[in-house]
């Protein structure tokens, strides 16, 4: 499966989620949670993926950035961002500079 795929895939189970039960759904029970719990677990996730960044296990970095890259996508759809929108945005970044990127910025 193209990673467009998966992504869109998970974008649409993520927005499923918003309608499930919390006491049967994990992502329910984040959107429960609101923006200041999904942040909290944005930022715990964030966290993990530096130790693991630290440690040679590279199969565990993968699982720790993959639960990161989750986690924002939760709070991403529950803004009514898809996935799409940071694709997006990475793909106009190609072929600039960082430091002019940055420095172009309006927020």
């Amino acid at each position: 499966m193209k990673a467009e795929d998966t992504l869109e895939q998970l974008d649409m189970i993520l927005a499923n989620r918003r309608q499930a039960n919390s006491s049967s759904s994990y992502t329910a029970r984040l959107y429960a949670a609101g923006i200041p719990g999904m942040t909290a677990k944005i930022d715990e996730e964030a966290d993990e993926v530096i130790e693991a960044a630290n440690s040679d296990d590279d199969g565990h970095l993968v699982s720790e950035v993959a639960d990161l890259w989750f986690h924002c996508m939760v709070l991403l759809q529950s803004r009514g961002i898809a996935s799409e929108a940071i694709v997006a945005e990475l793909a106009k970044r190609m072929g600039v500079s960082g430091l002019d990127e940055k420095a172009a910025r309006t927020c």
